[in-house]
């Protein structure tokens, strides 16, 4: 999806520099520059997620971070 995204934002930008009407270039400049806000959190998102732990412990994981010992043990 990310990658469909920058495709779509690539494409408004040589859009928007090959209209010679300023309101067909000021819509494309447009959603150009709202693609790219989103492609930059779509990469974000799939970064973040990649490095992230996993969102539930096990009953063991939890005892083991109540009492203060690492998990690793």
């Amino acid at each position: 999806m990310r990658w469909m995204l920058l495709a779509a934002t690539l494409f408004a930008f040589a859009l928007c520099f090959t209209r010679h009407s300023g309101g067909a270039m000021a819509f494309w400049l447009l959603l150009g520059l709202i693609g790219l806000i989103a492609t930059g959190l779509a990469f974000a998102q799939v970064r973040i997620t990649a490095n992230a732990r996993d969102e539930t412990l096990s009953d063991y994981e939890l005892k083991q971070l109540r009492e203060g010992k690492s998990l690793d043990q």
